[in-house]
């Protein structure tokens, strides 16, 4: 039984794993000339950047992956847990660390902000909750199969329906648990991991939090790529092919049932496709005669972003891994993404510094810079005015809150814009998420993990159920392969036929 994958993100790669370890002969198809999707990376005058997601969390997903084939995954992969999950700089001075023990932040939080830590710690409490009833639900299964609701999970979620609050916005959720306006937007902010704007997006978004500090928080040794690098490997040990350079030109469909793939204009049999193409040019381009969803198709798409990657000349001691220099307004800064469609006047900032824990990723005595800001998606914008004006946003920032012209100091440059990411990735638009969460029940608008229309065709990746990110590509791969049936006579991999491929 042949199995196609199109795309080698990180959701393709785990698909591809668990198809081969369900007796498939799997072969990966990627347009480009490395694999990873978004999570892949460049070198640039001496210094080294993760192209794209820059947050490890819930490493036992990756883990999970080899342990599943009988692999150890220290063989392929070792990952550290970070102390400090990010530092948050504000406006008007206050520093906080944010560390990654919960009893610890709250503690961090009471001293810098006056809020008694029990506060902080029933939020993470509650976060958990929302966790635990949930992820047997949203996360792990299917929506679109009458299966999942017929669970003692899906039975304990409905009863704590009230619970989750579904009915409320992030920000009124953190406004009515947290006693201090930085705090609310410190929780605000984890609205951008899936591309969301806090003051929409439902409360039942601030169980991510848990996701990092509870699960916890790591980093890849090698860097963020070194996941996909690991997972390329072990799919390679199981006998997955990867093809390279090898766009696909469409899905072949016949009597409604998914045949194989069009490339150079040949077909490619398979029994089984599955696409880690966004979901909306997957319709658009490679099922161009099919029906498509259009009430999905056309849902709001999540933000994207600017990346500025600077090699700098001088180190930062003040900085981590990852660090955060909020907007003096936040409402105002979603209301330009969202509503108006631009970058805000006073962009809150990310910086990311692989060289904190790799020094191999910066020249010596230097720091490799990945700087970004929230952005809305391509809707036909002058990104080129807008990336230089917003580089001067982030310079004249930065330079009272790190007492430094960081101008001076950059000595490489590159940059990442909503163009790039669509031209790169496929991402529709340059949306770093697929659709965005700003509804309650966004969640059952994301596409299935298969169609309804055509047989043996599925879907993985950030832009179908369960999400955007790491994590939820990863699951987005455990929920196609649990629907994916096992082949009755396995593919045997032979060895002296394994083809070599860069990862």
């Amino acid at each position: 039984m042949e199995a196609i994958v199109i795309g080698s993100g990180i959701g393709g790669i785990a698909t591809s794993i668990r198809l081969a370890h369900k007796g498939y002969r799997v072969r990966v198809i990627e347009a480009n000339s490395y694999l990873g999707g978004k999570l892949s990376f460049f070198e640039l005058d001496g210094y080294r950047f993760d192209a794209g997601p820059s947050l490890f969390t819930m490493p036992h997903l990756v883990d999970e992956l080899f342990q599943l084939v009988g692999r150890d995954p220290k063989d392929y992969f070792e990952y550290v847990p970070l102390e400090v999950a990010c530092k948050y700089f504000f406006p008007d001075g206050i520093q906080i660390d944010g560390f990654a023990n919960t009893s610890r932040f709250a503690q961090e939080i009471e001293s810098k902000l006056e809020v008694p830590a029990h506060v902080v710690e029933n939020y993470f409490a509650n976060a958990e909750m929302k966790y635990r009833y949930t992820k047997g639900v949203f996360l792990e299964r299917s929506l679109h199969k009458l299966s999942t609701y017929l669970t003692r999970d899906t039975l304990l979620g409905v009863l704590n329906l009230y619970r989750l609050g579904l009915f409320s916005s992030l920000n009124e959720v953190n406004e009515k648990r947290l006693m201090h306006p930085h705090l609310v937007q410190l929780f605000n902010r984890y609205a951008t991991y899936n591309g969301s704007n806090p003051y929409t997006t439902p409360g039942i978004m601030n169980l991510i939090p848990h996701l990092e500090h509870g699960i916890g928080a790591a980093f890849p040794r090698g860097g963020m790529f070194e996941i996909t690098g690991s997972l390329g490997r072990l799919a390679k040990d199981l006998g997955v092919e990867f093809s390279l350079n090898t766009p696909v030109e469409r899905i072949v469909v016949e009597g409604k049932k998914a045949k194989g793939v069009q490339i150079n204009g040949e077909f490619v049999p398979a029994d089984i496709v599955v696409s880690n193409v966004d979901v909306v040019p997957t319709y658009r381009h490679l099922l161009p005669d099919q029906p498509a969803p259009e009430k999905i198709l056309e849902y709001e798409r999540s933000s994207s972003a600017l990346i500025y990657y600077w090699g700098l000349d001088r180190e930062f001691p003040q900085l981590d891994l990852h660090n955060i220099f909020f907007s003096q307004d936040y409402a105002e800064e979603f209301r330009q993404i969202f509503e108006t469609g631009t970058v805000s006047e006073d962009p809150t900032i990310y910086i990311n510094i692989t060289s904190k824990y790799e020094p191999g990723d910066a020249r010596p005595g230097g720091e490799n810079w990945f700087v970004m800001v929230n952005v809305p998606c391509n809707t036909g914008q002058d990104w080129e005015t807008l990336r230089e004006t917003t580089r001067g946003k982030i310079l004249r920032k930065l330079r009272p809150m790190l007492n430094t012209d960081v101008e001076a100091h950059i000595v490489a440059e590159d940059y990442l814009d909503p163009i790039r990411i669509e031209q790169r990735t496929g991402s529709y638009r340059g949306a770093l998420y697929g659709a965005s969460s700003n509804d309650r029940m966004a969640a059952f608008f994301r596409h299935p993990n298969f169609s309804r229309k055509i047989k043996n065709l599925f879907f993985c990746g950030g832009s179908v159920h369960p999400g955007g990110g790491i994590p939820l590509c990863l699951l987005s791969g455990k929920i196609v392969g649990d629907l994916v049936p096992s082949v009755e006579v396995p593919y045997q991999y032979q060895p002296e036929l394994k083809q070599e491929v860069a990862v």
